[in-house]
């Protein structure tokens, strides 16, 4: 008899009671329903059309989805299709609140240190028109602020997370999310507000529209030197203000 999946199981796997491309199948969709593509409580698509679209046959889907529902991943429903039921734990909160304990403001600066140019070049390179576009609104509601300081860390957590996804690179944006909500677990609160005086959140408005512009210009290398260059100004901060 089969047990269920939880969501620490990487996969689902039946050896020796399935096909090699009915495994494929399974895999496809329990990673779209893990990555909430299709969410908890709503109907997959229907057989005909994944098997149009993963190129498999009819038999093939409906004995993956055979499977996907012995696991308790799905519930099928006669003459309604098969619905999610699967629900994913929250593991990536939990590991940013037990890493952010561990996590000192230096720690956090090495770990910016190795993403952020990186990000930053790949991000010059792949940001949509679009992406650019939604960075420059969240630059003018940074520029906008001038003596919230909830406002400000919030805005500038955005725009870098939206500068992460700009890199298509899904794994990385999601290193640097956690990156950002272990920080915010830890200690930026404290930090971050004694830090930001009405000269220093000028000076950082002024260096944010430095970066956009080097983004939206798709100068790799000046977006690049100019984050490495502001993260040795966050070290020497960090340094002061310790």
């Amino acid at each position: 008899m089969s047990t269920s999946v939880t969501s620490d199981d990487p996969g689902i796997v039946i050896p020796g009671q399935i096909g090699a491309t009915v495994q494929i199948v399974v895999d496809t969709l329990f990673a779209r329903i893990k990555s909430e593509e299709y969410q908890r409580d709503t109907r997959l698509p229907s057989e005909r059309t994944l098997a149009a679209e993963l190129g498999v046959a009819r038999n093939t889907v409906r004995e993956a989805l055979d499977v996907l529902e012995s696991q308790n991943v799905i519930l099928r429903r006669p003459g309604s299709g098969s619905f999610v039921t699967y629900r994913s734990s929250p593991r990536a909160a939990m590991t940013a609140d037990s890493v952010a304990g561990e996590t000192s403001p230096l720690d956090h600066l090495v770990v910016r240190g190795i993403l952020e140019p990186e990000i930053v070049r790949l991000a010059v390179v792949n940001m949509t028109p679009r992406m650019v576009s939604d960075m420059a609104k969240t630059l003018s509601q940074i520029e906008a602020v001038t003596t919230d300081l909830d406002a400000f860390i919030a805005l500038e957590e955005k725009l870098y997370v939206q500068i992460a996804e700009g890199t298509g690179n899904a794994l990385l944006a999601s290193c640097y999310r956690l990156a950002v909500e272990t920080y915010r677990q830890s200690f930026r609160t404290e930090l971050r507000r004694r830090s930001l005086t009405p000269k220093r959140v000028q000076d950082y408005q002024k260096r944010y529209n430095t970066l956009y512009n080097a983004i939206a210009s798709r100068d790799v290398a000046q977006a690049v030197e100019f984050i490495k260059l502001h993260l040795v100004e966050e070290q020497k901060l960090l340094l002061q203000d310790g």
